[in-house]
């Protein structure tokens, strides 16, 4: 029994994802993220690597909610600060455990969509990109207020949060943070896989193509819209929760624009509309900028003399911006669809006889 299961399993790797080259590269991908914590990765790129895996959350969120349905947000930092926020305030006025405190913060974030959903719903195009913006711009005044600094505490933000596996030595701790972000970062991309490949999700296709046909098909435009906000919202926030505790701090430059248009870069380095696109474009993004942007340029700077100014950390989102009008310019789709594209191209079908006798009875009964 054991070896027919086995044979059963090999059969359907084989079908499904070996003779695919997209899915094999998705699968080795995978791969090499579960072992890098074994591979002894420094701490400090552990810790990038953490990070990427929050913004891959963060940036999918995104784009389910742009790629999908082509409502534009420019102020998706609004979920990002909620959850933050939600996450310090019941273990600063409650005292509740993180895994209390998370799925509390999960439940306000959707309901803050749901509230603001409505009024932005009734605008398109720039008018909704702007009344999407004025929300994290308003939250981010409040939170510094000096009145409401015994709640918030102004513009330090609350401080000393329950980080996650606290009781583990520093290295182990590392560990397990990222084997945590791993695990709800693979989960957060399958549910929305799943969601943009449902049938709830070829309606978000259809508004994003054609709105007006939608409607006059019967579709409930604005129940489908509030629905992609909704989910996106939920993992919008799932994102600013794991950042607090991960950073052990809650403070206003959540909802600062810049964490509004670094999901904007990221899904267009991967590529919008593709759910793996900002997945893979999140580790390009921290790759360049933890690596290539604050190691290798410095040292290629002072081999030849040159001093970077301290004003250059804010001249990231610069470069970075620079570098996706390129990318649009010559690779229109992202780096992601535009390798997958070309994987399969590379793809040769194979005949359902030759992919093992389980695959061909399944066909003969669908053909049935």
């Amino acid at each position: 029994m054991v070896k027919s299961y086995i044979r059963r399993a090999y059969s359907s790797f084989t079908a499904h994802v070996f003779d695919i080259p997209p899915r094999l590269m998705a699968f080795l991908f995978l791969l090499v993220l579960l072992v890098i914590p074994v591979a002894g990765l420094n701490p400090y790129y552990l810790s990038v690597m953490i990070y990427a895996n929050v913004l891959a959350i963060f940036a999918a969120s995104w784009d389910l909610l742009v790629g999908r349905t082509g409502q534009i947000s420019l102020g998706h930092a609004l979920f990002f600060g909620i959850g933050g926020y939600s996450t310090a305030l019941l273990f600063k006025f409650f005292g509740l455990p993180t895994w209390v405190t998370i799925p509390i913060a999960l439940l306000i974030g959707s309901s803050v969509a749901v509230l603001i959903g409505f009024p932005c719903l009734r605008v398109k195009g720039p008018y909704l990109a702007l009344v999407t913006m004025a929300f994290p711009i308003i939250l981010h005044s409040i939170v510094k207020w000096t009145t409401l600094s015994h709640i918030f505490e102004g513009e330090y933000g609350i401080r000393r949060l329950p980080a996650f596996f606290a009781s583990l030595p520093i290295r182990q701790q590392r560990i397990a943070e990222y084997y945590l972000t791993l695990i709800l970062f693979f989960a957060a991309a399958v549910i929305i896989y799943k969601v943009a490949n449902s049938k709830t999700g070829i309606v978000f296709v259809s508004i994003l193509d054609d709105e007006l046909a939608s409607k006059a098909c019967g579709i409930n435009v604005t129940k489908y819209k509030l629905m992609s906000l909704i989910i996106s919202g939920l993992f919008g926030t799932l994102a600013g929760c794991l950042q607090a505790h991960l950073l052990k701090v809650s403070n206003p430059s959540m909802f600062l624009l810049t964490w509004s248009f670094t999901p904007i870069i990221v899904t267009f380095l991967g590529g919008i509309g593709t759910i793996y696109g900002p997945l893979v474009g999140a580790y390009i993004y921290y790759i360049l900028d933890k690596y290539f942007l604050a190691i290798q340029l410095p040292r290629l700077c002072k081999y030849f003399g040159v001093t970077l100014p301290g004003e250059f950390e804010y001249a990231k989102l610069l470069i970075f911006t620079l570098i996706v009008l390129v990318l649009v310019i010559k690779w229109p789709r992202g780096i992601a669809r535009f390798t997958t594209d070309k994987l399969e191209d590379l793809e040769e079908a194979r005949d359902l006889d030759e992919r093992g006798p389980r695959i061909w009875k399944r066909y003969e009964r669908k053909k049935k």
